[in-house]
């Protein structure tokens, strides 16, 4: 039997993988088997038991991988690293797995990929080639592009840039972002519906997500409470707000938020919204706020404003929907009274998506079915862009 293995660690990531998961699945018979493995903060109380919501989604679970998720200290995150590797390795071993799933560039994804180089699992990877300069994950992610045997960038231009870091352009597929066959699928709470089961009535919102900028120098408490600053100055906007992931200095922002949102009336943090209530939510929001890629990813689908806070997805492509600013609480007062006004509004309307068209999860699973079934051999040849006198290969 042929078996693929499909990790998630995180919320996010699931939200990104569902609809794989579920075309993949589609192909499962007597001779081939797609296993999802549930690790990570999906296990921990702390990030909400995310877990939970596989199993309301009715997706079979294969295996549950509890690790260490603690994010205080640095020691801490190499801690949950070697985890994940001793137990990522223990799994593929003994499952032979004929190849493993991964997406992203979170740190534990690189020890899943270090892990099934050490079996000589292949890797199939899904969103290389993006860049975001103000975070840790831009080096993991382009680590795990060259431990990876087939790609699934999102566009044309990270499809581009594996290429560039020497990947063969025959196995190197841009089919969309999967998360836009969410924003199509999931979505489908009305706004009363999604608004009600956070306690909320009819009221203006924002959606926000802030995660460590785990390259920044400055800690994360003072842009945490400048970004709490802004929000005050919207006493007449609901800021609907999802705890940040388990990157050193995640939970003390969430501490911040759980400590700000008892004085602050218009503040309701959340460790998980679930991927339906969360994309229904981005669908009716004023705007989405923050420094997480789904403001750059899902929300133009939905053609509302992004205020993208900081340094963290600087480089990822984005729409004209967009609007950067600092982390200081007047470029984000700024920035928010931009995102609310007529014109921008109007203005990202017009904006497209260079995301795909929402049918990326069936591209890819389809191509994942037909690699697995082919003979891999790991010794990839480097694919040089130059010839020896420097001039472009065409």
């Amino acid at each position: 039997m042929k078996k693929a293995g499909i990790i998630t660690a995180t919320r996010a990531e699931y939200g990104l993988l569902s609809p794989v998961i579920r075309e993949l699945r589609r192909f499962e018979n007597d001779a081939f088997q797609a296993q999802l493995i549930v690790t990570g903060t999906h296990l921990s109380r702390g990030y909400g038991y995310t877990v939970n919501e596989i199993r309301e989604d009715q997706l079979r679970i294969d295996h549950e991988i509890p690790v260490s998720v603690s994010s205080e200290t640095v020691a801490d995150i190499s801690a949950n690293q070697a985890d994940m590797l001793v137990k990522m390795t223990a799994l593929f071993a003994g499952e032979g797995y004929d190849a493993v799933v991964i997406l992203g560039d979170r740190y534990e994804m690189l020890a899943a990929a270090m892990a099934a180089v050490n079996t000589q699992t292949p890797v199939f990877h899904i969103c290389g080639g993006d860049i975001s300069e103000g975070a840790i994950d831009d080096c993991i992610r382009h680590c795990i592009t060259k431990m990876s045997y087939l790609h699934f960038p999102t566009n044309e231009e990270s499809r581009r840039r594996v290429i560039q870091l020497g990947e063969q352009p025959d196995r190197v597929f841009n089919f969309g972002s999967p998360g836009m066959d969410n924003v199509i699928e999931a979505a489908d709470m009305s706004r009363e519906e999604a608004l009600g089961t956070i306690g909320l009535g009819a009221c203006r919102y924002a959606l926000c997500t802030y995660h460590p900028v785990t390259l920044g120098k400055n800690g994360v408490e003072p842009a945490l409470s400048e970004l709490m600053e802004a929000m005050r100055a919207f006493p007449e906007i609901e800021f609907i707000v999802t705890k940040s992931n388990a990157d050193q200095g995640g939970a003390r922002i969430n501490a911040i938020l759980e400590r700000e949102e008892k004085t602050m009336p218009n503040l309701h943090v959340y460790a998980s919204l679930g991927v339906r209530r969360y994309l229904s939510l981005m669908r009716y929001a004023c705007f989405v706020l923050g420094n997480s890629s789904s403001g750059l990813m899902e929300a133009p689908a939905f053609h509302i404003p992004t205020v993208n806070i900081g340094d963290r997805q600087k480089g990822r492509l984005r729409t004209e929907g967009v609007i950067d600013c600092g982390e200081d609480a007047p470029s984000i007062i700024q920035a928010v009274r931009l995102a609310l006004s007529d014109a921008f509004r109007e203005k990202c309307g017009k904006a497209e998506n260079p995301y795909g068209d929402g049918h990326a999860g069936e591209r890819i699973a389809e191509k994942i079915y037909e690699a697995i079934h082919m003979d891999i051999d790991l010794k990839k040849p480097f694919y040089d862009m130059y010839d020896k006198q420097g001039s472009t290969v065409k």
